[in-house]
């Protein structure tokens, strides 16, 4: 089950250094998994945090494990998952938690925290009405 940001860590809520992972899937077409890190660049480079990395369940490159590992290496004691998935399936109900379990054991000094999907966002009616808009737009211009 997914949880708040602090909910049993043992870090304290104090702003402590905090590393983000973007977690996808993972695909055979590597340009998929490039523009999963390169949405991570993209959300290091806009906000407050300075360690922002993608990771995959599988077919690419690091996998979570790896990517924490990374954060952890290079001193952050949060880490927060972001799942970068639509919606609450078995990737993220079963899959996420049973990763994510061992790496609180591997790091125990260290909180990781897992986010939600991007279901039930507020923003995501609007994204694919843009989406839309695009295709309405570009079928006007080809008349």
């Amino acid at each position: 089950m997914m949880r708040g940001p602090f909910e049993e860590s043992s870090v304290s809520k104090e702003d402590v250094p905090t590393a983000i992972v973007l977690f996808g899937h993972g695909s055979r077409v590597e340009d998929a998994n490039e523009g999963v890190r390169t949405l991570a660049r993209q959300i290091e480079e806009a906000g407050p945090y300075r360690h922002v990395r993608g990771a995959f369940l599988e077919l690419g490159q690091p996998d979570l494990a790896g990517a924490v590992d990374e954060a952890v290496h290079a001193g952050f004691q949060r880490v927060i998952v972001i799942p970068f998935f639509l919606t609450m399936g078995v990737h993220l109900r079963r899959d996420l938690p049973n990763l994510v379990a061992p790496l609180k054991k591997k790091h125990p000094d260290v909180a990781i925290e897992l986010g939600q999907s991007l279901e039930g966002h507020p923003l995501m009616a609007s994204m694919i009405l843009g989406r839309i808009q695009e295709v309405v737009e570009e079928l006007k211009t080809a008349r």
